[in-house]
């Protein structure tokens, strides 16, 4: 996956990489175009596609980004605020998800990469599927460690994964702000029941 750690690139990289993560997420991928996102950095679009030889490599790389940030977020709030197994840590995630969405007016960057791409054999198709699966996977890891049966812990986390996904494309593109709130109230149903 194209996720090179920020200190692999040059500080004109690093600029680069910065405007166009923030001008992806404000305005679309479709929307902004190498030479608005090279101005904005200080640079030119011969320096970009120098360092990242494509406007889809950018992307994969802005959405790679993102996706440790966003891993890092959440594995974080939950070593602070629910660092004991059990349903608290499942439903920290929801909690994660809330703090993290607060000010994204936009919803969840790696749906709207997906809806803006069209190709999946794109770069930052990958990606998307690999932060997904992975949300998926958290939530079965730490059913598990709450004491669902291992047998009834994957569906269980693609429920939760649902509840989520969901949860995030009603906040935003339907506009109903106790979205997250429901979910975290489903996905405490959805535990009690799957742990007896």
């Amino acid at each position: 996956m194209p996720r090179p750690p920020s200190t692999q690139l040059t500080p004109a990289g690093v600029r680069l990489l910065d405007a166009a993560s923030t001008m992806f997420y404000e305005h679309g991928i479709r929307a902004v175009g190498v030479d608005a996102i090279a101005e904005a950095a200080g640079t030119t679009k011969k320096t970009l596609y120098d360092r990242f030889g494509s406007k889809d490599a950018l992307v994969a790389l802005y959405l790679g980004r993102r996706f440790e940030r966003w891993q890092a977020f959440v594995l974080d709030h939950l070593a602070r605020q629910a660092p004991e197994a059990g349903p608290e840590r499942v439903l920290g995630v929801y909690d994660a998800l809330a703090r993290w969405h607060a000010d994204a007016v936009r919803g969840c960057a790696f749906i709207n990469a997906f809806a803006e791409i069209g190709d999946v054999n794109h770069p930052g198709i990958a990606v998307i599927r690999a932060e997904k699966d992975w949300v998926r996977g958290l939530y079965t890891r730490l059913s598990v460690e709450a004491g669902v049966p291992a047998e009834r812990a994957g569906d269980l986390g693609v429920r939760l994964a649902l509840l989520h996904e969901g949860a995030l494309v009603t906040a935003t593109a339907g506009g109903f702000d106790g979205a997250l709130a429901h979910a975290r109230a489903a996905a405490a149903g959805l535990l009690a029941a799957a742990a007896e």
